[in-house]
């Protein structure tokens, strides 16, 4: 039994469209992906108008360390 590279059939088609496929996948993940940024970009800008002020810090704040040793 002799099998050779020219008697199958060429099936250029196949891997073209499935290159395509894969082409429209991507770019629909790559969608999903800068919505999903852009949502998170605008969440994080209102949450941080949000919050309240910090509070001052005190100057004595971290002066007294305490080491055991």
């Amino acid at each position: 039994m002799n099998i050779s590279g020219t008697s199958l059939p060429v099936m250029s088609g196949v891997s073209e469209s499935g290159e395509v496929y894969s082409a429209a996948l991507a770019k629909k993940q790559q969608k999903a992906d800068g919505a999903a940024a852009l949502a998170l970009i605008e969440g994080a800008a209102q949450s941080s108008s949000a919050q309240t002020p910090a509070k001052s810090v005190t100057a004595s704040l971290g002066n007294n360390v305490n080491i055991y040793v």
